[in-house]
């Protein structure tokens, strides 16, 4: 027996020595299992807008305070990536085709143009697309519908189209005797081109001449406006175009020269000098888009969402701006007190602030 553990030593030792490496390769996989484990992606989202321009800052800040409402906070639980084609159509291409290349889980864009620009392209990857900031989707060639469920079952959002007949009768009542009003736009624009039409169906209606110039890029919106001054114009407008709002300052600047006013329907124009806007809260409509960007991330189905105009209200009335046209343009005694916001020689106030 000695004698065959003798002889079976060698083949012994070399089994143990076996077993033991294996048990260490065991436990190195499993130890290599527990400390390698990748973590949990985060989710991608790009969030795209055409300009720099105050209505369109204020509609990406909201929509990125609706994604921290529900918890999705940049760097912490997704990963928000924000473009800007600063009014270069060449660049809106690219950014499109960078946001569908399958990098993103989500893209959202902030404009008509944003809109138009990620749609075209994102016919064959389908990438989840949410729009908002947008004039009326319908009627811009992207795949939308009338009905409220006629769009394409990856793409969804809500329109801010304002009503430019408010802010006319609106100027009618300051100055009854306004007949000829200025609208400088942007023609090769879908979102500028409903504007156009909508103020010359309130034009017609109420009873006024509507002189129209074409501005083909922000730098051209001053020279437009004087086109308008030197015809007679009593006021301009200022709609949803984004050409004529990243040049608005020229268009005041003009206005102010020939000693006629500017009002708007998106506000901050007021700020700059219009005498009012009344049109939208562009933070509180970038807030509706982030929080349906919350629950598309959070798992619901773009097809189920219904496209809805959404403009919550904001009025802002500058008096100072005002007072440089009087006594041909008046402030209604009962104005004042329905404004959000006041500009003064005492600077702003919110009179429905409790």
């Amino acid at each position: 027996m000695k004698r065959l553990l003798a002889e079976l030593r060698p083949f012994l030792a070399a089994i143990a020595l076996i077993i033991a490496i294996a048990a260490v390769l065991v436990y190195s996989d499993g130890a290599g299992r527990r400390t390698d484990t990748p973590t949990q992606r985060l989710p991608h989202v790009a969030i795209i807008q055409h300009a720099s321009q105050a209505a369109l800052d204020d509609g990406v800040a909201g929509i990125i305070a609706g994604l921290a409402a529900h918890g999705y906070v940049d760097g912490q639980s997704v990963v928000l990536q924000k473009f800007n084609a600063q009014g270069d159509l060449a660049t809106a291409n690219d950014i499109a085709h960078q946001a569908t290349d399958g990098s993103f889980d989500l893209v959202i864009t902030a404009s008509t143009v944003s809109m138009q620009s990620v749609a075209n392209v994102n016919q064959q990857s389908k990438v989840r697309h949410i729009f908002g900031v947008v004039t009326d989707a319908a009627r811009t060639g992207v795949g939308v519908g009338p009905g409220p469920l006629d769009h394409p079952a990856y793409m969804a959002g809500y329109n801010a189209l304002v009503p430019v007949d408010r802010a006319i009768k609106l100027a009618l009542r300051m100055n009854p005797a306004l007949k000829r009003l200025g609208l400088v736009w942007h023609t090769a624009e879908a979102n500028s081109k409903i504007y156009a039409d909508a103020t010359r169906a309130a034009c017609a209606a109420l009873g006024l001449t509507l002189l129209e110039a074409n501005a083909d890029g922000a730098s051209a919106v001053g020279e437009a406006a004087a086109s308008l001054a030197a015809r007679g114009v009593d006021a301009f407008l200022v709609t949803g175009d984004v050409v004529v709002l990243v040049g608005v300052d020229a268009l005041i600047r003009v206005a102010d020269r020939a000693g006629v006013p500017v009002f708007s329907v998106v506000p901050p124009n007021s700020k700059k000098g219009a005498i009012f806007d009344i049109g939208a809260d562009y933070r509180s409509i970038g807030m509706d888009v982030g929080n349906l960007a919350a629950e598309v991330l959070g798992g619901r189905d773009l097809a189920t969402v219904a496209i809805e105009n959404r403009v919550p209200p904001m009025f802002v009335l500058n008096e100072l701006a005002l007072a440089r046209f009087a006594p041909k343009w008046r402030l209604p005694a009962d104005l004042r007190e329905q404004a959000d916001v006041v500009i003064d020689k005492d600077g702003e106030h919110h009179p429905k602030t409790p």
